[in-house]
């Protein structure tokens, strides 16, 4: 096994690998210290070193990543070098890095950008964390299914807000206004109503419009938990396979 096999090895989640999941684990902790600076308005001097280190980590992890693109491309060598900077999650490494920049050197001109680039740090924990990772894998399996949901839930609001506009007339008694001043707020309500929400900051007042709402509400249950059961049983399938790939794995290893 070469060097740069032995390093796809490390950067690579594997469970059976101690040395790739200490490798997870310091990665994890890079983000989670890089991302702590955002929840406080006063930035001390320990949240540099926290940003320091984290973009150091984050410096490293995309040259490792980089020098072993082709590992795992299906393009040749100096293709898959040149293509994996456009790839979507090498973007978002990037931009990642890019506060780090600015920390060592103020003549770098993002400081105004510096905090909204570091929240895609959070989008670097998909890549280290289990769980999401295998989320995102169903959705992109299931992702006809799934659009095909949500392209029904857009037109149910769609034609919900048009009824509720044309069918709530009455005039509001605290403003003297009518509830729907035009078709955004219809849609707005009609949005809450589906997904259950319920602000409360518009409802109907007339008996038409009401009626409307709980009809809106009963099919909006239904159709909020057709994902969930989608997303659920491409979970559990997705959780069998890769059960499946670790035995078979295993045993391989063993003849």
């Amino acid at each position: 096994m070469t060097n740069r096999d032995c390093i796809k090895e490390l950067i690579e989640p594997r469970k059976d690998s101690m040395s790739s999941r200490i490798y997870d684990c310091i990665m994890l902790v890079a983000i989670i210290v890089g991302i702590i600076p955002l929840a406080f308005r006063e930035q001390p001097m320990i949240f540099w070193y926290f940003d320091l280190f984290s973009g150091l980590c984050f410096v490293v992890d995309y040259i490792l990543r980089w020098i072993t693109s082709d590992l795992s491309s299906k393009h040749n060598r100096v293709v898959a070098f040149i293509v994996y900077p456009f790839t979507p999650m090498a973007i978002i490494d990037l931009l990642s890095i890019l506060p780090t920049f600015n920390l060592i050197s103020p003549t770098f001109k993002v400081v105004r950008v510096s905090r909204l680039l570091k929240i895609l740090r959070v989008i670097k924990v998909v890549r280290y964390y289990e769980p999401l990772e295998i989320i995102l894998s169903v959705v992109r399996r299931q992702s006809k299914i799934l659009w095909t949901v949500f392209s029904l839930a857009v037109f149910y609001i769609f034609i919900t807000a048009l009824i509720m506009f044309n069918a709530e007339e009455d005039i509001n008694p605290e403003t003297g206004q009518f509830l729907f001043d035009n078709f955004f707020d219809a849609f707005y309500w009609a949005a809450c109503t589906l997904t259950t929400v319920g602000y409360g900051d518009l409802c109907p007042i007339s008996d038409v419009g009401r009626v409307i709402s709980i009809i809106s509400s009963m099919v909006g249950i239904a159709i909020i938990a057709l994902p969930s059961g989608i997303v659920t049983a491409g979970y559990l399938d997705e959780l069998k396979s890769r059960k499946k790939k670790i035995n078979l794995h295993h045993e391989n290893k063993r003849t």
